[in-house]
């Protein structure tokens, strides 16, 4: 045993092996110890499966409580101390997904109408993507010079200033080409 203190990167491991293997012989400080050096480690192995964190919480308390109960049960022959408590937060927050998840299954149908759902309906989405192939359609429809100062304008940002420096023209031209090019998209967007 005193070979494995050798590593210090080992020394956490045993420390808590230590520390197990007094809570099962009832040692209180040994076992709050315990709780002081992993509970951060297995609160996020519970996290990783139930992220909402007081549930979280409430796993890593169960799985601590059947730590205590079960400390003379582990065996440092067949794994590591973190090893066998990790296997006790994972079941029990498996145990605690499985139950949320049947509860959920015998949950009433009104509860959909509980729920916020702010996602477009089909028919929106449909209506939505019909619009936008329109657009798309008119925006073709447009002269090129148009069609490109107005994309760069609406969809880019671009004031009319810059626009009328990156094409070499003045600022009211600019403002008339995208004007017109409006004009003709709302025309074709009311056909």
């Amino acid at each position: 045993m005193t070979e494995s203190f050798a590593d210090p990167s080992s020394a956490p491991a045993n420390e808590a092996q230590a520390q197990l293997l007094r809570a099962a012989l009832g040692d209180r400080s040994a076992f709050e110890a315990l709780f002081r050096n992993v509970s951060g480690a297995l609160l996020a192995v519970c996290l990783r499966l139930i992220p909402d964190r007081a549930e979280a919480e409430d796993v890593l308390q169960e799985s601590f409580v059947a730590i205590w109960h079960k400390a003379d049960q582990f065996d440092p022959q067949r794994a590591t101390a973190m090893t066998w408590m990790i296997a006790i937060a994972r079941n029990k927050a498996i145990d605690r997904l499985r139950g949320s998840a049947h509860a959920f299954k015998r949950a009433s149908v009104e509860i959909a109408d509980e729920l916020d759902d702010d996602a477009p309906s089909p028919a929106e989405r449909a209506e939505s993507i019909s619009d936008a192939e329109l657009l798309r359609t008119c925006l073709e429809a447009l002269e090129p010079r148009r069609r490109q100062l107005i994309r760069t304008a609406f969809f880019d940002g671009e004031t009319y200033e810059e626009l009328a420096r990156r094409t070499g023209s003045p600022i009211g031209s600019v403002k008339s080409w995208i004007r017109r090019g409006l004009l003709q998209l709302r025309a074709c967007l009311e056909q």
